[in-house]
């Protein structure tokens, strides 16, 4: 496979669990506050590790990992009715931290400034 279609695969993939997750998933533990940030699809089609973003506390973002991996099955069939590919993959969810990392990334850089801007 392509890496151009790689690309294209993992980003539809993106997009449409996107959707799912924010119009037809009921389920009271996943939070409103969350967003998929990326998809990764193995080379087979086989399996997709999905990777979410949380604002919230550990709690939240606990509750929210367990209610979507519970919901995967659902979202598994889903995905094969709206993309047509060779093989349905079996959905992983994992937290991605980035988004938080950054954040504080940036809260440091910001300390650092003040004390620089301070002298």
């Amino acid at each position: 496979m392509s890496k151009h279609r790689k690309d294209r695969i993992n980003e539809e993939v993106r997009r449409v669990i996107s959707e799912i997750i924010m119009n037809e998933l009921k389920d009271p533990r996943i939070s409103r506050l969350c967003s998929v940030i990326a998809a990764e699809v193995t080379p087979d089609l086989k399996f997709a590790k999905v990777f979410i973003s949380v604002l919230g506390n550990e709690e939240e973002k606990k509750n929210t990992i367990a209610g979507l991996n519970s919901a995967a099955g659902y979202v598994r069939k889903e995905l094969g009715a709206r993309i047509d590919l060779r093989n349905n993959p079996e959905v992983h969810f994992e937290l991605d931290k980035s988004i938080e990392h950054g954040a504080r990334i940036m809260d440091i850089l910001s300390e650092i400034n003040k004390k620089d801007g301070g002298q």
